[in-house]
C-alpha cells in the first residue's frame, strides 16, 4: 500500500488566508513545506511500485504461458480431443490472468475481498450484462460433452447458413474456415442451441447438380450423356446409385437432376469437375442448353 501522508494539504486549498492570524498562517505554510518535502519521496515510491508491477506482470505472463504449454503438452500426450484441449487452454488462460491482475492490484492497496464483495452484491446486474458470455461458455461445455462436432469436421449451421471446417473450439466461440479461405467466428451459445449438419460424420456425401436442356432436346439422349460422363469420373462411388431424372419443367428449359455419391473429402473437387464437364458431355451429344427466352405472339384485330 502507499505510505500514509503525515500532513494534509486540503486545508490550504480551502482556507481564506485573510481571516487567519500570523501564527495560523505560519502553521499553514509549515504544512505546505512539509508536504512538498515528502512529495519527491512519495513520487519515487510510486514509480518503484509501477516498475515492480510491470516486472511482476511480465514474469506472471511468462509463468502463465509455461503452465498452458505444460497442460497442452500433457493433454496432447494423453490423446485428448483437440476441442477439449483448446477449450481447457482458453479457460486456464482467462482464470490465470484474472488471478494475476488481482495480485498486481493488491500490491497497490486494492483489497481483493472488497472487490469480491462488490461483485457479489452486484451479481444480478453483472449476470444480466454477461448473460451472452455465460451462455457461450455453457454452450462450449455442452459442445465438448455432447460432441455434435469436433475440430476438423465440416459443418453447416442453420441460423445464418455458415459452413466450413472447424479449426478451433474456444471458451466462448468456435472458428470455422470456409472453402474460400474466410474465418467465421461463431458464438458457442448459438451453435449449442441451433440445428446443424455435420458432413464429416458420414463417409459418403451425395452430390446434387441441376442442368437444363432445351424443350426440343431428346430426354433419353441427354440422360445417357450425363450418366456416361458421371460414371466415368473416378471420384464417383460406383456401387451407389447414380440417378439422372427430370426435376422440373421450367419456363425455358427441362431441368435434369444429377445425383451421385462421393467420399466426403472429395465432395468439392467432384462438384467442380461435374459442373465443368456436364456441358461438354451435352455438347458432344448434340443436346442444347437453352438460355432464358420468351415467345411473343402478335394478334392483329384489323378488319380488311
Amino acid at each position: 500500500m502507499f505510505p500514509t501522508m503525515s500532513v494534509s494539504i486540503d486545508d490550504l486549498t480551502t482556507t481564506n488566508f485573510e481571516e487567519l492570524t500570523p501564527e495560523e498562517v505560519e502553521e499553514k505554510v509549515n504544512i505546505f513545506k512539509a508536504y512538498m518535502e515528502q512529495l519527491p519521496q512519495k513520487a519515487l515510491n510510486l514509480g518503484v511500485r509501477i516498475l515492480l508491477a510491470l516486472l511482476f506482470l511480465a514474469i506472471g505472463m511468462w509463468i502463465i504461458k509455461m503452465i498452458r504449454k505444460i497442460v497442452k503438452h500433457s493433454m496432447t500426450k494423453a490423446k485428448v480431443d483437440t476441442g477439449v484441449i483448446q477449450f481447457t487452454d482458453s479457460f486456464i488462460k482467462v482464470c490465470l490472468y484474472v488471478i494475476l491482475l488481482f495480485m498486481i492490484a493488491g500490491s497497490f492497496g486494492l483489497d481483493a475481498a472488497s472487490v469480491v464483495a462488490v461483485v457479489g452484491s452486484a451479481g444480478v446486474a453483472i449476470g444480466l450484462a454477461l448473460q451472452g458470455s455465460l451462455s457461450n461458455f455453457a454452450g462450449g461445455i455442452l459442445i465438448l460433452i455432447l460432441k455434435p462436432f469436433r475440430v476438423g469436421d465440416y459443418i453447416k449451421e442453420d441460423s445464418k447458413g455458415n459452413e466450413g471446417n472447424v479449426t478451433e473450439i474456444q471458451m466462448f466461440y468456435t472458428k470455422l474456415l470456409t472453402v474460400d479461405g474466410r474465418t467465421v467466428v461463431l458464438p458457442n451459445g448459438t451453435l449449442a442451441n441451433t440445428s446443424l449438419v455435420n458432413y464429416t460424420t458420414a463417409q459418403f456425401r451425395r452430390l446434387d447438380v441441376t442442368v437444363g436442356i432445351s424443350y426440343d432436346a431428346d430426354i433419353p439422349t441427354a440422360r445417357k450423356a450425363l450418366y456416361d460422363y458421371v460414371y466415368a469420373n473416378e471420384l464417383v462411388i460406383k456401387d451407389r446409385d447414380i440417378i439422372i431424372s427430370v426435376d422440373e419443367l421450367a419456363e425455358s428449359s427441362i431441368n435434369l437432376s444429377v445425383k451421385c455419391f462421393v467420399k466426403t473429402e472429395d465432395y468439392w473437387t467432384l462438384r467442380a469437375q461435374i459442373l465443368e464437364g456436364l456441358k461438354g458431355a451435352l455438347d458432344e451429344a448434340g443436346v442444347l442448353i437453352p438460355f432464358p427466352q420468351l415467345d411473343l405472339h402478335i394478334v392483329s384485330n384489323e378488319k380488311s
